[in-house]
């Protein structure tokens, strides 16, 4: 297995984490923080803005875990690299989005 393949394996597992509040704010008709929003990543997307980046994050996850060479969750060592890039982007959401709704 290459080396790329673990950075895109990390970097899949990021975005599919990203897509997750996103999403889940965007179905449920709520506004959240986009990278679109005045200012970036801290004032408030519709919730359909929500969804189309939710979605396309997803569609990034999925191209980098199921296009990039042959991802198998069964295998320890791909699956603790896309947990790790997950976990780290769950992280900086919480940090990021904290101050956001702090005082809401």
């Amino acid at each position: 297995m290459r080396w790329y393949h673990y950075v895109a394996y990390f970097f899949g597992g990021a975005f599919l984490v990203n897509s997750v509040p996103h999403f889940t704010n965007g179905v449920s008709g709520r506004q959240f923080p986009t990278p679109f929003a005045s200012p970036p990543g801290q004032g408030l997307s519709p919730a359909w803005v929500n969804v189309l980046w939710g979605l396309l994050n997803l569609l990034i996850a999925y191209l980098l875990v199921c296009r990039v060479g042959s991802f198998s969750l069964r295998n320890t060592r791909q699956a603790l690299v896309l947990g790790v890039g997950a976990v780290l982007m769950g992280v900086m959401l919480a940090q990021a989005f904290a101050p956001v709704f702090a005082g809401r």
